[in-house]
């Protein structure tokens, strides 16, 4: 979308009417939400920065955007690896984080929450009733709600306790005309005309902003019982992942490739097998003796495919180290140079073709690509690590980045599972969606938003 700016009068009347801690235009300020950890290097200067305090602050600020034609990207914490929020030039970014509260309503079994409020606190709010949220992005404990609505967020233990949309039982959302829609309830079921709630988890904000949302928990997760397994290679780890799923529905079951080990060893000093191959980390939750037969078979599974190692405990803060290294793969690879993030999928019996066919990618394109996987849900992080100080590098991950969606589409897979689409992988959409889809997608983008305001560039 292009338009001229305002002029500076209309952006003070902006600030008068929410005042200049919730407007600002300085530019040191406003640089600090330029960009979401994907760094786009696209990103532009924005006009103005709204840190909306609540859903009317929210309104004005859309409304005013409308009226004067002004692109509007929202932000949660900043956390996405896509681009979705990446500043518009001369736009206007409104941030939810000052919006933080959580409720919990213990006998409806619901949170009303905020967008800004972190997963890590509905968690721990729903927690002291009792309950539990169980979306889990391995980022919870610093992204925020909102992002995660806005993402369609998922985690470590979706394999068995499904992803964002399946604990969302209303919103309210500021269109893209400053009104307000209150969709769904504190109802379990509901299906009163078209299904709008899910149309907007997901949407990445090229629909609306966000600013409450009604969330299903569930009683607290029974305790715990972990399998480490490690393996020689890729491909016998992910043919353990496809038995075991055959099976079982695991609560957890994460993969590791062999340089991802080695980074997170070098970030954490954990103890990791610096010679596996790869690594698994399974989890049951299963109600008394049925988590030690689903953990007997995930073992038995691992053993008659060689692994090289499997280690099972029910202490629950020694399977907790194990998980704490999966989560912290992203920042060992920070450490390690330049990211691409990847977040392809395919479904789980071709997860093994999917792995291999990364490992290929990077030795022909000369790039280091390390893998974690949701293993279990067949949802992939392929890394890709590069130095931007050597000639030819940044090419060469650009090559690998479009190879491995392209790898993805062509095992009818997805480009994204968790991350969305953003703007770093856009350009892919149409090979996956198709020419029908694309043009559905767009209609409904052009009946929300006929002016093309929010999140122009993002998705679509």
């Amino acid at each position: 979308m292009s338009s001229a700016a305002p002029d500076a009068p209309a952006i003070d009347e902006l600030a008068a009417e929410l005042g200049p801690d919730v407007v600002t235009t300085a530019p040191g300020v406003m640089d600090r939400y330029r960009r979401d950890w994907a760094q786009d290097e696209h990103a532009g200067m924005p006009l103005a920065v709204v840190r909306a305090e609540n859903a009317e602050q929210v309104q004005a600020a859309v409304r005013w955007a409308a009226a004067n034609r002004v692109p509007v990207v929202p932000r949660g914490a900043g956390t996405g690896l896509s681009g979705g929020s990446t500043a518009v030039e001369q736009g206007l970014v409104i941030s939810t984080e000052r919006m933080r509260s959580v409720s919990i309503d213990a006998a409806a079994r619901v949170a009303i929450v905020e967008p800004g409020a972190l997963n890590a606190e509905v968690k721990a709010a729903a927690a002291e009733a009792g309950l539990w949220y169980p979306p889990d992005p391995a980022s919870y404990e610093i992204c925020s709600i909102g992002g995660n609505l806005a993402t369609n967020a998922g985690g470590l233990c979706c394999v068995k306790y499904g992803v964002t949309t399946d604990y969302v039982l209303g919103l309210d959302v500021v269109l893209p005309d400053g009104s307000r829609v209150r969709l769904g309830g504190t109802q379990v079921k509901d299906v009163a005309g078209l299904s709008l709630l899910k149309l907007f988890v997901g949407s990445e904000g090229t629909l609306g902003v966000i600013t409450r949302a009604i969330l299903r928990l569930v009683p607290q997760q029974a305790e715990k019982a972990t399998l480490v397994a490690t393996f020689a290679d890729i491909r016998t780890a992910a043919d353990a992942v496809v038995g075991m799923c055959a099976q079982i529905r695991p609560s957890m079951l994460e993969f590791m490739d062999g340089p991802s080990i080695n980074l997170i060893e070098d970030y954490l000093h954990a103890g990791l097998d610096r010679e596996a191959g790869a690594m698994l980390i399974a989890q049951s939750d299963a109600p008394g003796p049925a988590r030690s037969f689903e953990i007997a078979i995930m073992e038995k599974v691992c053993a008659d495919l060689g692994a090289l190692e499997c280690f099972v405990t029910d202490d629950p803060d020694e399977g907790e180290l194990f998980v704490a290294a999966r989560r912290a793969s992203f920042p060992a690879m920070e450490r390690a140079g330049s990211l691409m993030l990847e977040d392809v999928g395919v479904a789980v019996p071709l997860l093994p073709d999917l792995v291999t066919g990364i490992a290929a990618i990077a030795e022909r394109t000369g790039t280091m690509i390390p893998v974690v996987a949701h293993a279990g849900d067949g949802n992939t992080h392929p890394n890709i690590i590069y130095d931007p100080g050597r000639p030819g590098a940044r090419e060469a991950a650009q090559q690998a980045f479009d190879q491995v969606m392209a790898l993805a589409i062509s095992l009818n897979g997805t480009i994204t599972g968790e991350h969305g689409v953003g703007r770093l992988k856009k350009a892919a959409l149409p090979d996956q969606l198709g020419p029908e889809v694309m043009a559905l997608s767009t209609k409904i983008k052009d009946a929300v938003d006929p002016q093309g305001i929010m999140n122009p560039g993002a998705v679509l």
